[in-house]
């Protein structure tokens, strides 16, 4: 997959490395059938197997404004990077494929340097952020495009109130790279020809309206800072951020999300200014004996590399806390073998695996998602391979904003149907949340009745009836 069977090394836990990388460590004691492949992390100026990037020196690849500055948001830019490294045909489904996409197109040249371009069809790192139109399913018919109800449960624009003591600050709505399969695809990004967008964009106002509701809100003890992404604001605004938080005296706990160490590490090892602000944030909150941390967003083993290792340390030798949130994906991270890896790598990096998220419903990648069973497999498999903490919770976060819930806690699963039926006392008391697992890993009959409205009815009623439930308690 990365280069030919000579290379002898598999540092990708199922094919050989690029016969230009060179692994971070050299798999002491494998001769002795010790598992650490986790611990081989891809090295060396893997991106000069990129047409576009072939003259580039380490220096070079590594200086997170070239990074920033040549995102691919195009097929012509695409075509610029990769050249005749695929065919026609893949630039034309993919340009049909954004054509339909409700996200922006932005893909940094690490990721782009990861991609497998001798089978990019199967990719799982393409998958996550190159749309082909070729692979797109239907998308289901009980889809919204705020499925969890966040723009519902928002009591001042950019927040999320929707459990007791805890709220999600939307401080902007842009990301270093973007992701088809994200939540907030009514928000983050640029329009698209399917969606007009609800833009949270850096406003002081703006955020002085969220910062005056969590002031009044003694039950507020915890606020996720997210977006869009952490990465993309400037180092004064991580620091003022997090400092009016700090200094409101109710809240004790302060979270930065960020997929930016999965997709762009280099800003964490050049950006001095940057790093520097979420340090002093950190240690303002250790001060106070309160806690910020930094979650991340890693979903496939191979985003992380030698590059990840050393951006993810200057953040653990600091003291910063880094947890992680997966999502669970069809043909990126739904094998045992490779979310038993990715656990592991994590762990290895000092990064704490945190939540497997299953899918959300989101238009325009219905192939990206699983069923429910797809989890409570992979967590009964991944089970007790490390320490107990180190070992993710599988949920679900609910459609309606019923919240997160653990993925066995299900009052119902049919399988046949693909509906299941949670309920979450501690935010909605008395409602009912369904999941919906594809339509196309259905039997042909379940599928030709999800055709029909009626039936469709009939077989959520029976659902809810099975879990002893009132159909007027759902949304």
């Amino acid at each position: 997959m990365h280069g030919s069977e000579e290379s002898g090394c598999t540092c990708l836990n199922h094919a050989p490395c690029r016969s230009d990388a060179t692994c971070l460590e050299a798999a002491p004691g494998a001769e002795r059938g010790e598992d650490i492949g986790h611990r081989q992390l891809l090295d060396g100026e893997f991106w000069r197997a990129i047409p576009a990037y072939a003259g580039l020196s380490t220096e070079e690849f590594n200086d997170h404004r070239f990074q920033s500055r040549n995102c691919v948001t195009s097929v012509d830019k695409l075509r610029d990077v990769l050249g005749d490294r695929v065919p026609d045909s893949f630039y034309a489904d993919m340009e049909e494929g954004v054509r339909h996409s409700t996200m922006s197109l932005r893909l940094s040249p690490y990721i782009t340097s990861l991609i497998d371009w001798d089978e990019p069809h199967a990719d799982p790192l393409r998958r996550q952020f190159l749309p082909l139109y070729s692979s797109f399913q239907p998308d289901h018919p009980e889809l919204t495009l705020d499925a969890l109800h966040e723009q519902v449960d928002s009591p001042v624009p950019g927040l999320t109130h929707r459990y007791p003591d805890r709220a999600l600050f939307l401080a902007l709505d842009t990301c270093p790279v973007y992701c088809r399969y994200c939540t907030r695809s009514y928000s983050v990004g640029l329009d698209t020809e399917d969606v007009h967008k609800v833009h949270f964009g850096v406003n002081s106002r703006r955020w002085e309206r969220v910062f005056e509701y969590i002031a009044q809100t003694t039950a507020l003890e915890d606020i996720v800072v997210s977006g869009g992404d952490t990465y993309n604001l400037r180092p004064e605004h991580i620091e003022h951020i997090g400092r009016r938080l700090l200094g409101i005296d109710h809240i004790r706990r302060v979270r930065y999300a960020t997929k930016g160490p999965a997709v762009l590490p280099q800003k964490l090892l050049d950006d001095h200014e940057w790093v520097d602000a979420l340090t002093r944030v950190v240690e303002e909150g250790r001060r106070l004996h309160k806690q910020v941390v930094v979650h991340t967003h890693f979903n496939h083993p191979r985003e992380i590399t030698a590059i990840t290792h050393r951006a993810v340390s200057r953040l653990v030798a600091r003291g910063i806390v880094v947890r992680n949130q997966a999502v669970l994906q069809r043909g990126v991270n739904d094998s045992v073998a490779t979310m038993e890896l990715l656990i592991r790598r994590l762990g290895y990096l000092g990064i704490q695996p945190y939540y497997v998220f299953l899918h959300d419903m989101v238009k325009g990648v219905e192939e990206l998602r699983t069923s429910l069973q797809c989890a409570l497999d992979l967590e009964k498999g991944v089970r007790g391979i490390t320490s107990g903490f180190h070992m993710p919770t599988f949920v679900v976060d609910t459609m309606g904003g019923g919240g997160k819930r653990n993925a066995y806690s299900f009052e119902h699963y049919d399988r046949d149907t693909g509906i299941a039926v949670f309920i979450s006392p501690a935010v909605r008391p008395g409602r009912a949340f369904l999941f919906y697992d594809p339509i196309d890993l259905l039997s042909e009959p379940a599928r030709r009745d999800w055709l029909q409205p009626e039936t469709r009815r009939e077989m959520i009623r029976a659902a809810l009836d099975g879990a002893g439930l009132d159909w007027a308690g759902t949304d």
